[in-house]
């Protein structure tokens, strides 16, 4: 590479925001670097176990006990990782951060990051979660609303893929959809009786997913979901939108892109003449050397917390506490949703009827509380959705109750009983108090500062658990399911992958980060737009939201670089 070549956009991070930054600048026309801490992983070359059964793995797919110190945060999760996917998590030993209070960080450093890992349910945010802060008091207000971003909604669903089912509700507005995934019988009955016995607006639908269900769709590089539910070790389909089967090819197929992996930017450089920033400072992550690009324009889409720590270290004269930190909200504000709390119950019946393939997706009970004054609660603001599955249990339950031969042959083959599941996830009030710093003692091996989280459960949130729970057991209650176990595991902010804030949209830079384009205040041509720049976390998942708020920025910036601004 030629370090004295300026670039058009430097992207900094390569996950659901950096990919969407990528494609949208080099389509436009922009000569742009992508840089990546992590490692390069290619769509399909680097998916090693992506057509693994589980009895391929010699540990049956659990991590070893020295994993199991490896990844001690990141196995907090419970489900992930295990020794099919550990590859796309981090080492948890080689990359420490300091915990004042307890924040369980999940991280993936390679080219992709968390775009292959995601969860992939895509959920349009309304105007009820846009202005909720203003007309409630809290923190600050959005300078978008709806309207603002719809069409950019538009774009993004219709060119990752979302199958899902529309419905006309207001807290959660519809969009371009693919068709719809089915729900089984034990499904369809719970959204019978829900529907029945519920007149507070509470119903069940199907999952709003980025995976492609109509055969015939035209989205190149990928095609239609092929319900193996392996969506964590990479699909070699494409069936599910990542950045690696979708932004970045997109991107590189313009001859625009640049692309760098192992290379860590800790630093946006500032230019006091100009008051722009002129570039990034990079450390190779492995020859140590330190490097510096130049660019017009830089997206920081690094991921919320990484991107915080880069604008914290970003100081100057002008900025001694961060770049554009006037205001001091630079790592104020941190959220995450509510996780691991809801219910389980077993279900009579339905023995005679099964399931095809493994979809990839469950369903979804929509926000329906604190509404309007009829849904209104007591003891806490905002609201909460679920998303959970029925299944038929294991076959393996059968084989303690027969003896051999003909008869445990036959039992083997039949499936267990249906049960039922869901999980709770609920919104994360804006507290200012709620924080990310730099550690003045820790450094990382790099020599960079590490992280210092300061962020709990408050009582907005502590009470609005209790009737996550609550809710839950009563519908499946409804619907007359047996042994229905509620759940509430010990849970603390981070570990529902959704952390987001930290610099903040507003309307000025006395009270924020970012403007309503996503451009710092007071660096315009710095822009922001992975999490955190999320002013209020809703209750749906946020990389919907990412990915629009990034293509609507990635126009205005190649507009403000057209008209010279940037010059």
């Amino acid at each position: 590479m030629n370090l004295d070549e300026q670039y058009d956009a430097i992207v900094v991070g390569t996950g659901i925001s950096g990919g969407w930054a990528a494609k949208e600048l080099c389509e436009k026309g922009l000569k742009t670097l992508v840089l990546e801490r992590g490692r390069m992983v290619e769509h399909i070359k680097d998916y090693p176990t992506m057509n693994d059964d589980p009895w391929d793995d010699p540990l049956k797919t659990r991590l070893s006990k020295e994993d199991q110190k490896n990844y001690h945060i990141q196995h907090r999760l419970n489900w992930a990782p295990d020794n099919t996917d550990k590859h796309f998590f981090v080492n948890d030993l080689e990359h420490p951060y300091v915990q004042t209070k307890r924040f369980d960080w999940i991280r993936g450093y390679h080219v992709g990051g968390r775009s292959i890992t995601w969860g992939r349910q895509s959920y349009r945010w309304s105007d009820i979660d846009f202005s909720a802060n203003k007309k409630e008091g809290v923190s600050i207000d959005w300078p978008v609303r709806y309207k603002d971003i719809s069409p950019w909604y538009d774009k993004v669903e219709e060119y990752i893929g979302v199958s899902g089912q529309k419905l006309g509700l207001k807290q959660l507005p519809d969009g371009k959809f693919q068709p719809p995934m089915k729900l089984n019988c034990v499904e369809e009955n719970f959204k019978e009786s829900v529907s029945e016995k519920f007149d507070d607006g509470r119903l069940v639908t199907i999952g709003r997913t980025a995976h492609i269900t109509d055969p015939d769709a035209k989205i190149e590089g990928r095609t239609q979901c092929q319900n193996r539910d392996r969506c964590r070790r990479g699909c070699p389909f494409g069936g599910y939108f990542s950045s690696n089967s979708s932004t970045l090819p997109a991107a590189e197929r313009t001859g625009n892109m640049t692309l760098r992996p192992n290379s860590i930017v800790h630093e946006v450089i500032y230019d006091d003449k100009t008051k722009m920033a002129t570039g990034v400072r990079v450390i190779d992550t492995e020859t140590h050397e330190k490097l510096e690009f130049k660019a017009k324009i830089i997206f920081l889409c690094a991921s919320a917390m990484a991107s915080v720590g880069i604008l914290l270290q970003s100081k100057s004269e002008r900025f001694p506490n961060g770049l554009g930190n006037d205001s001091d909200a630079l790592g104020r504000g941190l959220m995450d949703h509510h996780y691991k709390l809801g219910a389980y119950a077993q279900v009579d019946g339905y023995l005679d009827k099964y399931y095809k393939g493994r979809r990839a997706n469950g369903f979804y009970i929509p926000r329906f509380a604190n509404l309007d004054e009829k849904t209104k609660r007591k003891g806490y603001l905002r609201g909460f959705g679920y998303q959970g599955s029925a299944s038929r249990s294991s076959w393996s339950e059968a084989v303690a109750e027969m003896g051999y031969g003909k008869d445990l042959k036959e039992e083997i083959l039949k499936p267990g009983k249906w049960t039922i599941g869901v999980t709770g996830f609920g919104e994360f009030l804006p507290h200012d108090d709620n924080r990310v710093t730099l550690s003045k003692t820790e450094k990382d091996k790099w020599g960079l500062p590490q992280l210092d989280f300061d962020v709990e459960f408050k009582e907005n949130e502590h009470n609005m658990r209790k009737d996550m729970v609550t809710d839950i057991v009563e519908m499946f209650k409804a619907a007359g399911f047996k042994n229905v176990q509620p759940y509430e595991e010990s849970s603390y902010p981070g570990l529902g992958i959704h952390e987001m804030g930290g610099a903040r949209m507003g309307h000025s830079a006395e009270t924020s980060i970012v403007n309503k384009h996503n451009q710092v205040h007071l660096v315009p041509n710095v822009y922001v737009t992975d999490g955190a720049f999320m002013t209020s976390s809703s209750c749906v998942n946020p990389s919907l939201t990412y990915m629009a708020f990034t293509a609507r920025a990635a126009e205005h910036a190649a507009q403000q670089l057209k008209a010279g601004k940037f010059a």
